[in-house]
């Protein structure tokens, strides 16, 4: 495991803004070298992507410089490795999307784009996921207000 580990290490000293062991090995690096950073790993055998989500940091108790903080886990079945890639972004970013690396990207950025408003560029169908189209805002922001009344769904017949 710490062959891998190192290996990356070694290959994007620039990129890794911060590394750290935890319940798995994550990785903080820089916006954008996503592409190149997730091109290496599935050449380095993680060749699933678990998942992709967000935090938003707008009410955070030290002011970040970048609202958002988008998360990615991978998982290697030859090294049986799990890793979790984190990099920084602003609500009026773009993040490159990995559809071209992992197939199953396409429904976790639309469930990230639908919850958080984050878009991906490059992404080939980027609409809601979870919410319906009406749906006003994305329920997952920290300034989305909790009794917030949504549009009713036509069609629907009160109790």
């Amino acid at each position: 495991m710490e062959e891998i580990i190192d290996k990356i290490k070694s290959a994007f000293k620039e990129t890794i803004l911060f590394f750290e062991e935890r319940e798995m090995p994550v990785f903080i690096i820089k916006k954008e070298d996503v592409l190149s950073f997730v091109s290496f790993l599935k050449e380095s055998s993680f060749s699933i992507l678990l998942d992709i989500t967000a935090v938003d940091y707008l009410k955070w108790p030290e002011q970040k410089e970048k609202r958002f903080e988008i998360v990615y886990h991978f998982f290697s079945l030859e090294y049986n490795l799990r890793i979790r890639v984190k990099f920084s972004i602003d609500e009026k970013e773009k993040s490159p999307s990995l559809t071209s690396f992992y197939k199953n990207a396409n429904w976790l950025e639309r469930e990230v784009y639908d919850m958080y408003g984050i878009k991906f560029d490059g992404h080939p169908d980027l609409r809601r996921i979870l919410m319906y189209d009406e749906f006003k805002g994305h329920p997952l922001r920290k300034d989305y207000p909790l009794k917030k009344r949504q549009p009713r769904l036509e069609g629907l017949k009160d109790d």
